[in-house]
């Protein structure tokens, strides 16, 4: 692996997994996303990590319309790469998750390397009330749930942003997911600089042992040498040390209340850019320098913010 440069902070500001009831400081509206992602950037996130919701329900959407409604604003008021989700939410078909990222062709956007199962039901006994119902429904779904990610359907991604020069966050929740992403990359789908994100502690994936952590490093090192960076995110009480260990390690590293409501035992997180604020003093404290977002599009290889489709 080369030299460690400087690390780059994504934040993922919502996501698909959270429900409102869970905390109250989950952004749901498009003002509030795009008011979260503002605060992350100017905290020192290069990257933010865009996922939309419905307005009223804060049930996910990938509806372009909401997306239109946040994509704007965060070119306006910041320099941070954005980074549109494919994943969208488990629930939803191939289709529906593509279409903001075919629409607006950002820079980078996330793309899971492999099928899982994605067990979010074990929150349902965490909480005594929720305020829609569709909140149980996508949390008791997930027990008879495959997030679907066949080869088929990341080679047709893989494609289509490669046709607007969009690169690709892989986010690898298994072992068998690097080796997924070799298969793709020795068949000319992708290529130049990937960008893993390793995830862990999502029932279904890995776990966040740091074994794990470390099992997940050796297979990615061997599987592609010198060509990529590393990220990793820790989901829910596990994210800030699985952080440390990654940037210990020579990876950047992901936060967010997409992937952890906290920010201490006990203590929600009152916004996305406490986390970052949190993550990047564990950096400072190991002397590493943080990436700005145009030292994160150099080590990327992303073609740009006067690039995209918004």
């Amino acid at each position: 692996m080369a030299s460690q440069r400087k690390v780059i902070i994504t934040c993922a500001l919502t996501g698909a997994i959270h429900t409102p009831s869970m905390s109250p400081h989950l952004p749901v509206t498009p003002e509030e996303i795009a008011e979260a992602g503002i605060a992350a950037a100017e905290a020192g996130a290069a990257i933010l990590h865009l996922h939309a919701r419905d307005p009223h329900s804060g049930k996910p959407t990938q509806d372009p319309a909401v997306f239109e409604r946040i994509l704007p604003r965060l070119k306006r008021a910041t320099d941070a790469v954005v980074n549109l989700t494919t994943g969208g939410s488990p629930h939803m078909s191939v289709e529906e998750r593509m279409r903001p990222a075919i629409e607006f062709k950002p820079e980078l956007a996330s793309l899971n390397m492999g099928s899982i199962n994605f067990g979010l039901f074990p929150m349902l006994k965490r909480y005594d009330r929720f305020q829609h119902e569709w909140e149980v429904e996508h949390l008791e779904k997930s027990r008879d749930l495959v997030f679907r990610n066949t080869f088929a359907d990341i080679e047709k991604t893989l494609t289509s942003g490669a046709q607007s020069g969009t690169r690709f966050e892989c986010e690898c929740y298994d072992i068998g997911h690097l080796y997924n992403l070799r298969n793709l990359m020795d068949r000319g789908f992708i290529d130049g600089r990937v960008f893993v994100q390793s995830v862990f502690g999502i029932l279904g994936g890995i776990g966040p042992h740091p074994e794990d952590v470390l099992h997940m490093r050796r297979t990615a090192n061997r599987l592609f040498g010198d060509d990529y960076e590393w990220s990793v995110l820790g989901a829910g009480s596990h994210q800030m040390r699985i952080a440390a260990q990654s940037a210990a390690m020579g990876g950047h590293v992901r936060v967010g209340l997409e992937d952890s409501l906290w920010l201490a035992p006990g203590k929600l997180a009152e916004s996305n850019a406490s986390q970052v604020t949190k993550v990047r003093k564990i950096l400072e404290g190991l002397s590493l320098e943080i990436a700005s977002p145009d030292e994160a599009r150099e080590m990327l290889q992303l073609k740009g913010a006067d690039k995209v489709g918004f």
